[in-house]
């Protein structure tokens, strides 16, 4: 089984960019409530960004795995204050930059789906817990089911949260 978890809530700071945001201290506990959720004896594999691999280092006492490719849908240094609807945009027409400096959302799916299934490839048979992102992992889930991307899933997805694919 794959399990995928989204970070937990981070502090956000205009000016910096969203992949350097660190976890917000205040939501350790929503992290650590996650644990009961995850498997033990699984292989552990996080999302280079700061904030995921803090909820990766609160979720579990053994080694996690930092794969590059495994980041968020790259997105420019601005702030963008109509975010949702900029990342709908995003999934509406996943092959052009929704935002001026953002990754095509097709290029973060094809990035993300080919470092995972190299990670799947080498855990055969076992389970696997992702952390990092909502956007990487809805266009993920998407690819890996063979279904459209689940944009209410994307929505209701809590900092943290996990959900599974069945693989």
């Amino acid at each position: 089984m794959l399990f995928l978890v989204r970070h937990g809530r981070p502090v956000q700071v205009r000016g910096v960019t969203a992949d350097q945001w660190e976890l917000d201290p205040a939501g350790f506990d929503d992290v650590w409530a996650l644990r009961d959720r995850l498997p033990a004896g699984a292989a552990w594999y996080s999302s280079p960004e700061p904030k995921a691999q803090q909820t990766a280092q609160l979720l579990t006492d053994g080694d996690v795995g930092v794969v590059e490719a495994l980041r968020e849908h790259r997105r420019g240094p601005g702030w963008v204050d109509d975010f949702e609807a900029t990342v709908e945009r995003a999934f509406a027409e996943p092959t052009v930059a929704a935002y001026d400096g953002w990754e095509p959302l097709d290029d973060c799916r094809a990035r993300v789906t080919k470092a995972v299934t190299g990670i799947l490839s080498a855990h055969s048979g076992e389970d696997v817990v992702l952390v990092g992102h909502g956007t990487a992992w809805t266009v993920l889930a998407s690819e890996l089911t063979g279904t459209p991307p689940d944009l209410a899933r994307w929505r209701d997805l809590g900092f943290p949260d996990v959900f599974t694919v069945d693989v």
